[in-house]
């Protein structure tokens, strides 16, 4: 069997993993699908964006998304992407995975499986060497999850106008306010919209809407001094406390995590 970059293709491989390399190009949108087989989502470069019933999450290179069997999400491309995906057969999920979708750190002895995966043949000797590889594979997996920040998924039109625009200009100050003039809705309305969809005020909701929008520009290598502008803060301080408040780390200890892995 030649590989392919269909990922329908990985659900029917007479083998407990399909592992399958892709490429993405930055902007990528995705869109909603799910899988027979669970799936371990894994970028080797760049930053993802992935999305469930239950909100989104930017991902970033040293972690992977794991979905159960036939769960419907959306992939996005923050970045240009180099995608590594595990198919796995439900009867051969290990019993301690999770059932529902999670973030999961990846180690580096992980990584390196993961791309060993990507280069077997597709009907790989279960008996052999590649066979003791995707055991090893399996094993190397902490299904214990890691952190990862929800971004709730917004559903009322009005909030949603309102995450668009930001999503073009994050640097949009308005007051909630003149949002509400914006988007023709009282400001107590908004504020009572905001609490219910996100569990959040306006101005926290905002906060972790630009950390986490701020991720792959900072692993892109993008200075800390000409984010602060991108984003709407007067100086970089101001950025990095807002980083640090929301993502529990500064821009230079998330960075260096990264890297660690």
């Amino acid at each position: 069997m030649q590989r392919s970059t269909d990922h329908e293709f990985y659900q029917q491989v007479p083998r407990p993993i399909g592992a399958m390399a892709k490429s993405y190009a930055s902007g990528y949108p995705g869109y909603w699908h799910s899988h027979a087989r669970a799936q371990f989502l894994y970028a080797e470069s760049g930053t993802m964006k992935v999305t469930t019933d239950r909100g989104s999450w930017i991902v970033p290179p040293h972690r992977a998304v794991w979905f159960p069997p036939n769960y419907p999400h959306q992939t996005g491309a923050l970045s240009a992407l180099e995608m590594r995906t595990l198919y796995i057969r439900p009867e051969s999920c290990p019993s301690q995975a999770p059932k529902e979708p999670c973030i999961i750190q990846v180690s580096a002895l992980l990584r390196e499986l993961v791309r060993r995966a990507t280069m077997m043949p597709i009907e790989y000797d279960e008996e052999g060497h590649d066979g003791k590889t995707i055991e090893l594979l399996l094993a190397e997996i902490s299904w214990l999850p890691a952190s990862g920040i929800v971004m709730p998924l917004l559903r009322d039109p009005r909030l949603i106008l309102i995450e668009q625009a930001l999503s073009a200009d994050p640097a949009d100050n308005r007051t909630l306010d003149q949002w509400a003039s914006l988007v023709g809705a009282a400001p107590r309305t908004l504020t009572r919209l905001f609490l219910k969809e996100s569990n959040m005020s306006f101005r926290l909701w905002r906060d972790q809407f630009r950390a986490l929008s701020a991720i792959p520009r900072l692993i892109e290598g993008v200075p800390i001094t000409e984010l602060a502008m991108e984003f709407g803060y007067e100086t970089p301080g101001a950025f990095a406390g807002m980083f640090k408040r929301v993502m529990g780390a500064s821009p230079s200890q998330y960075l260096a995590g990264d890297r660690s892995k």
